[in-house]
């Protein structure tokens, strides 16, 4: 459980669970792996695909950040075309979240899984739809159309 501190009148202080829940989703882009893998982690991509202004390194302890500064992070293991493990943060959250990207690719068509821990109960709704419209559902449009 995770637990916050908050202060009493009294100057006491007690803690109260903080509800966060966890998502998982897996998406199939018809691209190479070096592609997909580009589009999350090249600026100049994530630019095209409409999350800059982005700084973005694919290196281990970088501090990124996307939509000029909205989401935040570092990134905490990197495996090219393998994996992509983020502390991850939106502007207005308090912690950080967990962010993993794990690629594999068959016959051309790469698969990335998705999961994402700690994210504010409250959250929940808008970033699981926001996965799918602004961030890997952009990226899919772009590879696949291009």
């Amino acid at each position: 459980m995770v637990t916050s501190s908050k202060s009493s009148r009294r100057g006491l202080s007690y803690a109260y669970p903080r509800k966060v829940k966890s998502l998982k989703q897996t998406y199939t882009i018809k691209s190479p792996i070096s592609k997909v893998w580009q589009a999350l982690t090249d600026p100049k991509i994530i630019d095209a695909w409409g999350g800059g202004p982005a700084k973005m390194q694919a290196k281990i302890g970088f501090k990124f950040s996307l939509w000029g500064g909205d989401i935040t992070g570092t990134n905490t293991k990197v495996v090219p075309e393998k994996l992509l493990v983020q502390d991850w943060m939106s502007g207005k959250w308090d912690e950080f979240s967990k962010l993993e990207f794990r690629l594999s690719e068959k016959s051309g068509i790469t698969t990335v899984i998705l999961t994402q821990s700690n994210i504010p109960d409250s959250e929940l709704a808008d970033i699981s739809e926001g996965w799918k419209v602004y961030y890997l559902g952009k990226i899919k449009k772009l590879l696949e159309n291009s």
